[in-house]
């Protein structure tokens, strides 16, 4: 699978499935050029997605947290991360914490290590 600044919500799918079953959160993907994919329950339920906080990521390049104050997610927390290819951002993937924190927190704690 090759992913591209112009690849298609159709082609992103696969990855974007592969994704939300490890984490079992809904989650959102687009590249820059093209909308993408929202993926619930184990299918994508939009092939001609993208949302604001996607957007500000394939803009600034950095990974934001922040809960969205439009779009299906208005008011949920979201993690999106850039994809890069040789410095360039050409997409974006989000989960939604539906948890409303409680993921993010597990995932901090995970990353705890005792003192020796």
């Amino acid at each position: 699978m090759v992913i591209s600044k112009d690849s298609s919500a159709q082609e992103i799918a696969p990855l974007a499935l592969a994704i939300h079953e490890l984490c079992g959160l809904p989650l959102t993907m687009r590249t820059k050029n093209k909308k993408g994919v929202r993926v619930e329950d184990g299918k994508v339920v939009d092939y001609d997605y993208t949302g604001p906080v996607l957007e500000e990521v394939l803009e600034k390049g950095v990974t934001i947290r922040k809960i969205p104050d439009k779009g299906p997610y208005k008011g949920v927390p979201v993690i999106v991360v850039p994809v890069k290819i040789g410095g360039e951002t050409v997409a974006a993937v989000g989960i939604v914490d539906e948890t409303y924190g409680v993921f993010s927190e597990a995932a901090m704690i995970g990353k705890r290590r005792p003192k020796p």
